[in-house]
């Protein structure tokens, strides 16, 4: 992954994503665990890139695509590198194929990542 995609990316903290999320904090932590969302410590405090965000919720389509990325046995840190970095065989990141709408084509890539 080009090491600027996830430098350059836009970060919220857990009181910045229970400000956005117009939830508590112990909510934004739970789905963390349950895996709407996915974070990362890069810069001393926990956060999760803004892109994950959609219309003030969680991605819908990020949480099966980051347990298909668990089962392929990446961690978190991987697997954010892995959405934000550009994929040859989609012509694009990860996460922009999620944001227009295309899961499935994205799932099969990152179960064949294993």
């Amino acid at each position: 992954m080009s090491e600027n995609a996830a430098e350059t990316a836009d970060w919220l903290t857990i009181p910045d994503l229970a400000e956005v999320l117009g939830e508590t904090p112990g909510r934004v932590r739970r789905l963390l665990d349950e895996r709407y969302l996915i974070g990362s410590r890069r810069n001393g405090a926990f956060a999760v890139p803004a892109v994950f965000i959609v219309d003030r919720r969680p991605l819908t389509s990020l949480r099966g695509t980051v347990i298909a990325l668990q089962d392929a046995g990446f961690s978190d840190d991987e697997a954010i590198d892995w959405l934000l970095a550009e994929e040859d065989t989609l012509g694009r990141t990860p996460i922009a194929a999620l944001l227009d709408g295309h899961k499935s084509e994205v799932r099969r890539i990152a179960r064949t990542l294993a």
